[in-house]
């Protein structure tokens, strides 16, 4: 199966649209994926991981499928040249130092429909660890440069007073998994990334625990990769994603998990020809109340974020960003799974057009072309 080319912008700027349907009930942490037929793939599960289809675009929804008995480890990535889809899991949370945790991969070869458990190898990082693959967004299949068809997922090592960011990457299909350097911050962890037209890796991260010594900041963290996630660099803070709620004041924490504030949120590069148009999901709250579930967008591959609006007013948790595949039903749509805080959780799929119709943040300008 060929890799997706990407499509015409036209196909998201139709009328302005935006569904809501409450896909699942009493659970948390969500990831969405589309493979290359568009099929929309959500899933989820704190004991039991499990998962919904929809082949028509996201517009009905299959009974839920299970996969295993598990804790969900985020991370669910869609390898485009097979067509094969990986799931990840624990068989519950894992212990802050989390190196002899036990980790389990699902394969489905067949969009889906059925899940085969599998041995899969996961290696030590530079500094001894394996990475949890707890708590993170879905992986993506490079789709640039000599490692065109690797699989990349965010990770994180859990340590007392901070932990960190990490990725692992595969180049056989996801049976064997190779680290990256660490995320060059501690106090990190429930990652994003995604890959730009030229390549280059851009990685969103929250930013839980600051240092005695370090400045305390609200916005959400980034950095790149320039060697198809195999280190990372260029660390900032974005001028217009905030990242997640917060905390009142300058509270420091004893714990590396919560410490302060921020939240796993959604990251999605639209599959738009010439042009890195990412979304961005998570609370637009500064306090610590987890609500007011949002979007924002970037026309610039990450560096100002111009426009941003409201999904959803009320409890909102943890989210996971995706978009539908040119020539498919799925086509134009972007899709936002996310956890309500009274239990369950919603899928809302919406296009630019919808989008566009919302709040200036003051953050960069909307480009041009997109107005006329």
């Amino acid at each position: 199966m060929s890799n997706q080319s990407d499509g015409d912008i036209k196909v998201y700027l139709g009328e302005p649209a935006l569904d809501l349907q409450r896909i699942f009930d009493q659970e948390r942490f969500p990831n969405i994926v589309v493979t290359p037929v568009g099929t929309v793939i959500a899933t989820w599960g704190t004991e039991s991981y499990v998962v919904r289809r929809s082949e028509d675009g996201g517009a009905t929804w299959e009974s839920e499928i299970a996969v295993g008995p598990g804790m969900h480890g985020g991370g669910v990535t869609v390898d485009e040249t097979t067509g094969d889809i990986l799931v990840f899991m624990h068989p519950e949370h894992p212990p802050k130092q989390g190196l002899y945790a036990a980790r389990t991969t699902f394969r489905s070869t067949n969009d889906g429909k059925s899940w085969q458990k599998e041995d899969a190898s996961f290696s030590e990082d530079v500094r001894g660890n394996i990475p949890s693959l707890h708590f993170h967004e879905h992986g993506i299949t490079l789709r640039q440069g000599p490692r065109a068809g690797r699989l990349l997922r965010p990770a994180r090592v859990y340590i007392p007073r901070g932990g960190y960011n990490t990725a692992i990457y595969s180049d056989d299909h996801g049976r064997t998994w190779t680290n990256s350097a660490p995320f060059p911050l501690d106090g990190t962890g429930e990652g994003a990334v995604t890959e730009l037209q030229d390549g280059r890796i851009y990685y969103s991260s929250r930013k839980h625990f600051f240092g005695e010594e370090e400045p305390y900041r609200r916005e959400r963290l980034y950095g790149w990769s320039n060697d198809s996630g195999e280190t990372w660099s260029d660390l900032d803070f974005s001028t217009g994603l905030p990242d997640g709620p917060q905390y009142r004041g300058d509270e420091r924490r004893e714990s590396c998990y919560n410490g302060h504030f921020g939240m796993a949120g959604g990251l999605v590069r639209l599959p738009v020809a010439d042009r890195d148009i990412l979304i961005y999901s998570n609370a637009d709250e500064k306090e610590h109340a987890r609500v007011r579930m949002t979007v924002w967008a970037s026309f610039d591959g990450g560096q100002t974020w111009p426009v941003k609006r409201l999904v959803f007013e009320g409890p909102s948790a943890y989210s996971s960003l995706n978009a539908g595949w040119p020539g498919t039903p799925s086509e134009g749509w972007i899709y936002l799974q996310f956890e309500e805080r009274q239990g369950g959780g919603q899928m809302a799929r919406f296009n630019l057009s919808w989008l566009l119709d919302g709040t200036a943040t003051d953050d960069g300008n909307l480009p041009s072309l997109l107005n006329n």
